[in-house]
């Protein structure tokens, strides 16, 4: 699975999609991370205050793995074909 996001909100839905597609609730992530629910809750809404160490913890629990990448030349529709 390959998710890019630009926004805490959309960082949030990223981290609830895939807590959701491993059959976890917000209570199983809190217990293997030691965080709690109302902070996976708040980051999963977009919380812009999240500390990046916060962020980090799920994302490890989760799998995930955090990335910077330059952003790619947009392509228009129109361009393909």
């Amino acid at each position: 699975m390959d998710l890019s996001a630009r926004t805490a909100e959309q960082i949030g839905e990223a981290i609830r999609r895939t807590r959701k597609a491993r059959g976890w609730t917000q209570s199983d992530l809190s217990g293997r991370t030691n965080l709690r629910v109302a902070t996976i809750s708040s980051l999963e809404n977009g919380d812009a205050g999240t500390k990046i160490a916060t962020l980090l913890t799920v994302m490890a629990a989760l799998g995930l793995e955090f990335r910077l990448v330059v952003r790619g030349e947009s392509v228009e529709i129109e361009d393909i074909f």
